[in-house]
């Protein structure tokens, strides 16, 4: 992969029996030294004439997408994942979904995801697809903050990497300059890459072409790579990458690969670049790479695979000593670290910082993140800064200037050769806050308002896809963090009770809702003294005006007060019919007598024994609030008093 250089040599090649096998052999030797344009050429022509294996198709799989060809990646994956399932690992479908992004193909992305979560759950990439599957929707919110534009001091070969220093562009480059020696690099097949500065005003000229950039300082540039340099804001001390190569000393680890590390150099009196050093906690078995100074310069930020790691790369700091010693690194954590990449960190004056990440939730391949970094060093709030920042490409290595706004990034984004270009980027506007939504609840008896434990609670979107499950523990509570500014549908069951469920609406800025959902009992204790009504959530039962005939509403709600009696034939009911005060008081109480003759009467009808009904009307005589006569109340008061009760008397 361009972003991540090594350097390294092709092994020799044992003798094998067949010249297919002899292939596969020489391929695996490049690819396991990060050869990789060399492995794809012998693995492509191989699986050209027939040859199959789970083996083959996962390294030419890997060797597109470690080089950013995405879309040649999914071709091998998905022969793969068809051909040979149980041999696929879950990093596959990882990187198979990353791959499917470069394409724009999210919905089969989030496909092989969710089976990528169901191998790896305690994967910090799947519990962030877990917590955000509607993503795309959140990273939209951040959609046209900056404006980018490409440059015109690209080169065509792979340019990246910028810094800012003293009104110039300071940047990484694999175009060669040289006439006679081209030093080929075989990762990808350039050369390898030098330091390269360019006036500030010759990068906004469209008249600029990659030839007005020169190349940095002979004593900073090696034969091997330099990239992502950092500086003091005095100018006087750089911070750069380099392949593990100084002082004409070139060293390989115990595997025989050259790793990265950082070093330092100083200017003297004279403005020459000397005593350049490499970093004391570098080493030549692990890569340190992209140095970034906090706005203070006590801190050197930095992305390693150094022991500690969660994935391929995390970010790292160390603090920078009054007496210009370093502390041992320290890990940002698994906040922001993924088991994925995360590299090429910037911490702005505003103190936020910038970074590359495949394994925090993006667009596809690389996307740019910011992150607010705290007082003491802590980092929250992290967020993707979504179109035109990020794209299905590669994406990183932002910095910014907070008092013009200006900055620049490095993309492969529309480079059919997958080469990375430096583009200006403006903010136009500030990014709206991050957006938090804390979802909680209980859940209770609907009758007795008790707790219920192990209650199990999901959360769904509008098309019924479960956005997380939580269950009650002795507190009865629930908690999610839903994506915002939607609609979702919270449910709560239990064994024995009837669910319930409610719509919440997720505003578009950070919130804290509540809910609360109520469980019914589907077998509820027939206690004297309780009224069927309230046991069995009756709808009022409505006579016409001034008539006391049975409905066809009102017989809906009487035919489950019958089938009680069927199915409990001990049990005697007392019917209490009522009216509202409005009208005249001996009117009322005939009027309530008639309905409440006709309600026994339907029962009577319907094959209840006379013996288990009593009842009469109450007229106007007991209201539930203050409606009596000359008060003046609302329909809906009212409306309380005009109700029928079947209070249960006990078994005869």
């Amino acid at each position: 992969m361009k972003k991540y250089f090594i350097l390294l040599f092709i092994l020799s090649t044992p003798v094998i029996t067949t010249a297919q096998e002899s292939k596969i052999s020489k391929g695996n030797k490049g690819f396991d030294n990060y050869d990789y344009v060399n492995a794809q050429d012998i693995y492509q022509k191989v699986a050209d004439k027939g040859y199959e294996s789970a083996d083959l198709y996962k390294r030419l799989g890997d060797s597109y997408y470690l080089n950013a060809s995405y879309e040649k990646a999914q071709v091998w994956y998905e022969k793969l994942i068809n051909t040979y399932a149980d041999d696929v690992e879950a990093e596959t479908y990882f990187r198979y979904a990353i791959s499917l992004k470069g394409t724009k193909n999210y919905k089969r992305s989030d496909e092989i995801m969710t089976r990528f979560k169901e191998l790896k759950e305690s994967d910090k990439r799947a519990q962030l697809f877990n917590d955000d599957p509607d993503y795309l929707r959140t990273i939209d919110r951040y959609k046209d903050t900056y404006k980018v534009t490409e440059t015109s001091i690209n080169s065509g070969y792979s340019d990246f990497g910028t810094a800012l220093y003293n009104d110039k562009l300071i940047f990484s480059s694999a175009k060669d300059t040289g006439f006679f020696v081209k030093r080929i690099h075989a990762w990808n097949g350039q050369p390898f890459l030098d330091l390269y500065e360019v006036p500030l005003e010759m990068v906004s000229n469209e008249e600029a072409t990659y030839r007005d950039a020169k190349k940095f300082n002979k004593s900073v540039n090696s034969p091997y790579h330099e990239s992502t340099p950092t500086f003091t804001k005095d100018g006087n001390t750089i911070y750069f990458t380099r392949n593990n190569y100084n002082n004409g000393v070139y060293r390989d680890d115990i595997n025989g690969t050259n790793k990265l590390k950082i070093y330092k150099a100083t200017k003297d009196d004279n403005g020459k670049w000397r005593d350049i050093e490499e970093l004391p906690f570098s080493s030549d078995n692990y890569t340190i790479a992209h140095p970034a100074l906090s706005p203070d310069e006590k801190r050197l930020y930095f992305s390693s695979d150094m022991p500690g790691t969660f994935g391929d790369a995390d970010l790292w700091y160390v603090t920078i000593m009054d007496d210009g010693t370093y502390s041992a690194p320290v890990n940002l954590g698994n906040d922001i670290n993924t088991e994925g990449r995360e590299s090429y960190p910037f911490i702005s004056d505003e103190n936020n910082l910038y970074f590359a990440s495949n394994g925090h939730l993006g667009l596809g391949g690389l996307d740019i993140f910011r992150a607010t970094v705290g007082n003491n060093g802590e980092v929250s709030e992290i967020i993707n800064l979504g179109e035109p920042v990020n794209t299905t490409s590669d994406d990183f290595s932002f910095i910014i200037n907070t008092a013009s706004n200006v900055g620049f990034l490095s993309s492969n984004r529309g480079n059919e050769a997958g080469n990375d270009d430096i583009y200006m980027l403006e903010r136009i506007k500030t990014p709206p806050p991050p957006c938090i939504i804390t979802l909680k609840g209980l859940v209770t008896d609907k009758d007795t308002g008790e707790k219920i434990d192990n209650a199990t609670v999901t959360l769904y979107d509008t098309n019924k896809n479960v956005f997380g499950t939580d269950v009650t523990d002795a507190s009865a509570t629930f908690s999610f963090d839903p994506s915002c500014d939607k609609e979702m549908l919270v449910r709560a069951e239990k064994e024995g009770y009837i669910p319930d469920e409610k719509i919440i609406t997720i505003p578009a800025t950070s919130a804290e809702l509540e809910a609360l959902l109520q469980l019914e009992k589907k077998d509820k204790p027939l206690e004297p003294g309780k009224d069927l009504s309230d046991i069995l959530n009756l709808n009022p039962i409505y006579f016409d005006f001034d008539r006391f005939n049975i409905r066809p509403d009102a017989a809906e709600e009487l035919a489950k007060v019958l089938v009680v009696m069927e199915e409990n034939p001990t049990i005697r009911i007392d019917v209490r019919s009522h009216t509202d005060s409005r009208g005249n008081d001996s009117y009322n109480q005939r009027l309530s007598q008639n309905r409440n003759d006709a309600t026994i009467q339907w029962l009577v009808d319907k094959g209840i024994n006379r013996s288990r009904l009593t009842g009469r009307g109450y007229g106007e005589s007991s209201p539930v609030n203050e409606c009596t006569n000359n008060v003046a109340c609302s329909e809906a008061a009212h409306q309380d008093n005009r109700r029928s009760e079947f209070i249960i008397l006990g078994d005869r």
